[in-house]
């Protein structure tokens, strides 16, 4: 692992007070981050758990300016909404504090004041676009307008999400207030700017060089950046919400919050030791070369604490910079991007409304699906089936089985360990050595392999008392019987301790149920946890099932979620050029009746139509609608269709016309049909 440290310091990314968080966080930044410092608390190290909300910034005050209140109703809402859900899952921060904080506000002016009175910023007027009507200057994000690329209408100044361009808003086609919808101009302003240029060169070295353990996709990413050659960043902006740039003649601007919101980890460690002076000196935990600097954070906050972050600690010169930067890619659910500005998530606080008591199921799939080195994805099919089959049918499956056989047989208390075959030896030695095993890959962030590795130990305990059967055995060899449940319950007891900085409800509970009032993490692997007529109290089930019903209401829910966006979202398109009548009159469009519709063999897509068209003879058209209509729902309608175009052949067949459908918002067809009863053959004019 290299350098040996005294203690560890770990930071989780502070999330925006404008919404509740949802699955993604918690599997790209919260639960990692919790399961390692759990990791080390059980080992005995120093750590403190950092984290809080980011509560300056566009987008708190974008909510509050959308529901008539005020910024600090918004962030207080949300911080405490936020707050709480993160301990219903049992995050185990030692302090969740605020960027609105008092001693945050000193902390980061202190901050600045100290690196622009040592020279560290460069002054810069540059023009930026300013709203006239609303008197304020617009971050990217908050501009919009037609993409350069594919003239998408409504890019925004930082990306095309119908294109995925990464775009300027200097790019932007006629670009406008994205909340207002003014059109926007020019307005020069100064500000002060972090001259990361200066820093390229022991950048490259400290990260290209001295870092090469870090993550693949964290490493390639600033690698890119490097790449690319730094540029002078802003740390100010015009905006009235914010830490005020404590500088004369900076009234109306505030600190930018990329420059801000990092600060906050080191503030809320003063207000975390201030309030607990056993823990010493808050700069004994970012000052101290033998302290270890761990940044938990998503893919879109890389560079910040890569490259900007260490940049600002560098410069103020009396701070740490981060060992390692932990950081998981995004994650999609069912297939999509989350949205939250859609509504397209899983959000945690309705989670455990919809799941009551579920916190470890969510905790466990996050985990063995978290995007550690590239996007995956969240689905309800898969959540249901791991806890169905792996919590239920493998984990609480075993326990369930050695703990019921214990009352059975034994009236709860432990039974002695009789001699060993070949079978119990075989079982012992293969978790033996869990401990080190976990050890080694949670020292290396790699908490998807390491719960696969504790899931491993209750297949093994699954396995065991499923191949040696006591409920058979205990008819011909009681004695033997009483080994088989001796080393069952040393598992079962193992299992407690290896689960217990993933999923830290359920490892209560099963401690609970084995009675083990302490516990340590040296004892993982040991034989002898569960002593001779130790007193068990009557069993519960660790795990129960996922019905069919919650998930198919949580697919409704994003379903639902869907289309209503989908609705929300629709705009007609532009009507076509105008075009003289007499072109018009060309058309001979038509009432056909379906006699028969089925579909076309080796074809996903096409349906063959028999109209009667009102001639006396049958007609064939050929129409790619199928994913839309099972054939035997058309049969009898009246449909509209053009009756004078060329014949085309299609799979074989001759098609003679074309059917009418309307595209509707989401993409769907719908078939065109008359209101009445009306002939075949009638003219539609």
């Amino acid at each position: 692992m290299g350098k040996t440290f005294k203690r560890t310091t770990v930071t989780s990314a502070l999330p925006y007070a404008n919404g509740p968080v949802h699955i993604g966080h918690l599997a790209g930044v919260y639960v990692p981050a919790d399961i390692y410092v759990r990791y080390l608390r059980l080992k005995g190290r120093d750590v403190i758990f950092i984290g809080g909300s980011d509560e300056h910034g566009v987008p708190v005050t974008i909510r509050a300016r959308k529901e008539g209140i005020t910024v600090q109703e918004v962030v207080d809402r949300y911080h405490n909404l936020i707050k709480q859900s993160f301990e219903d899952f049992g995050i185990s921060f030692d302090v969740y504090s605020r960027t609105t904080s008092a001693t945050h506000h000193k902390l980061a002016s202190d901050f600045f004041r100290k690196l622009y009175d040592e020279g560290k910023f460069v002054e810069q007027v540059s023009e930026q676009f300013y709203d006239e009507q609303t008197g304020r200057f617009l971050t990217d994000r908050n501009i919009r307008g037609e993409c350069p690329r594919c003239h998408a209408p409504e890019a925004y100044g930082d990306q095309c999400e119908k294109c995925g361009a990464t775009l300027s808003p200097e790019e932007l086609i006629n670009p406008y207030n994205a909340e207002t919808g003014n059109p926007l101009v020019k307005k020069a302003t100064k500000h002060w700017y972090l001259p990361l240029d200066k820093d390229q060169e022991w950048l490259e070295k400290w990260i290209l060089e001295d870092h090469k353990e870090w993550r693949s996709n964290v490493y390639g990413q600033c690698k890119s950046w490097l790449d690319g050659g730094l540029r002078p960043r802003a740390v100010t902006r015009d905006l009235d919400w914010g830490i005020p740039v404590p500088v004369e003649g900076a009234e109306g601007k505030v600190l930018y919050v990329w420059f801000d919101a990092p600060i906050g980890y080191i503030s809320n460690t003063k207000e975390l030791c201030d309030a607990h002076p056993e823990l010493g000196s808050w700069e004994t935990w970012w000052k101290d070369p033998e302290t270890r600097l761990v940044h938990f954070i998503g893919k879109d906050n890389i560079v910040f604490h890569c490259i900007v972050f260490p940049a600002m600690l560098k410069a103020h010169g009396e701070y740490i910079l981060p060992d390692n930067v932990p950081s998981n890619e995004f994650l999609n659910l069912e297939g999509n991007k989350i949205s939250t500005s859609k509504n397209y998530a899983v959000w945690l606080n309705e989670y455990l409304v919809d799941m009551p008591g579920r916190q470890d199921e969510l905790r466990y799939v996050l985990t063995a699906n978290a995007p550690e080195t590239k996007d995956n994805d969240f689905t309800w099919a898969d959540y249901q089936a791991r806890c169905n089959n792996e919590l239920v049918a493998v984990y609480g499956n075993f326990v369930n089985r050695a703990l019921q056989l214990t009352q059975k047989y034994y009236e709860g208390r432990v039974p002695a360990c009789g001699e060993l075959n070949d079978y119990d030896r075989e079982t012992l030695a293969e978790f033996r050595d869990v401990k080190e095993r976990l050890e080694n890959l949670l020292e290396n962030f790699r908490f998807r392999d390491a719960q696969k590795e504790a899931m491993n130990l209750a297949r093994i305990g699954n396995k065991y008392i499923a191949d040696c059967e006591p409920w058979k055995v205990i008819k011909t060899d009681p004695e033997r019987v009483k080994t088989i449940i001796n080393i069952s319950l040393q598992l079962t007891a193992n299992l407690a301790i290896a689960f217990e900085p993933f999923l830290p409800f359920s490892s209560k509970r099963l401690r609970t149920m084995l009675a083990m009032d302490s516990f340590s993490w040296e004892d993982l692997g040991s034989t002898s946890l569960m002593q001779e007529g130790h007193q068990l109290p009557k069993p519960e089930l660790l795990f129960t099932k996922v019905e069919d019903e919650a998930i198919e209401a949580q697919v409704r829910k994003l379903e639902d979620t869907v289309k209503a966006n989908a609705e929300a979202d629709y705009k007609a398109e532009p009507v076509k050029p105008d075009i003289p009548f007499e072109d018009f009159e060309k058309l001979d469009i038509r009432v056909g009746l379906v006699k028969a519709c089925e579909k076309v063999k080796k074809s996903k897509k096409l349906l063959k139509f028999t109209l009667d068209d009102g001639s006396g003879k049958d007609r064939t058209i050929l129409s790619g609608i199928a994913q839309w209509y099972e054939p035997e729902r058309l049969i009898g309608k009246r449909v509209l269709f053009v009756a004078n175009l060329a014949p085309r052949q299609m799979m074989g067949e001759t098609s003679c016309g074309m059917i009418l459908s309307a595209v509707n918002y989401n993409g769907d067809l719908s078939v065109t049909t008359t209101l009445d009863e009306v002939k075949g053959g009638s003219q539609v004019g």
